[in-house]
């Protein structure tokens, strides 16, 4: 799928504000509320857009510690491996495979550091599982997103 600068505006005015609506959008890019619309169901259905959420502060909600996890396996193990196990993670809030030494690298957030300590208690208790190593964040300096704004 083709996407253009007004695409793009698109996606930047919903990751602004996914509540926005067409006609705000529009105004924004320079079309048609019912334009915008179907542009925005064409970047839906070819999975450019995969869903629409609501951006929460953990912290808020008493999930204040956040860290990152480098995991360590025994021998080769599979993506598909560390998705099932480190899915299965409430505490996780995503995973990535990644070049060097650890197999995967998860972040995590939890209560505060105990809650954390028992995380990686079950995580090191996991078939195959030789090691973890941790970061705990101490201040989140910025977080963009993943297409940069046009």
């Amino acid at each position: 799928m083709d996407v253009d600068d007004i695409d793009r505006g698109i996606v930047t005015a919903l990751q602004r504000d996914a509540r926005a609506t067409f006609a705000e959008i529009g105004a924004e890019v320079g079309l048609s509320a019912p334009a915008v619309k179907r542009r925005v169901d064409r970047l839906v259905a070819s999975g450019a857009i995969r869903g629409f959420t609501a951006v929460v502060d953990p912290a808020a909600l008493g999930w204040s510690t956040e860290a990152y996890v480098e995991v360590s396996y025994s021998g080769v193990v599979s993506p598909r491996r560390l998705t099932q196990d480190l899915g299965a993670l409430p505490e996780a809030v995503s995973a990535w495979t990644v070049s060097g030494a650890p197999d995967a690298v998860l972040q995590v957030q939890t209560r505060d550091v105990r809650h954390l300590e028992e995380v990686l208690q079950r995580i090191r208790g996991l078939p195959d599982v030789t090691g973890t190593q941790t970061e705990i964040v101490l201040s989140r300096l910025f977080q963009r997103a993943a297409v940069p704004p046009v």
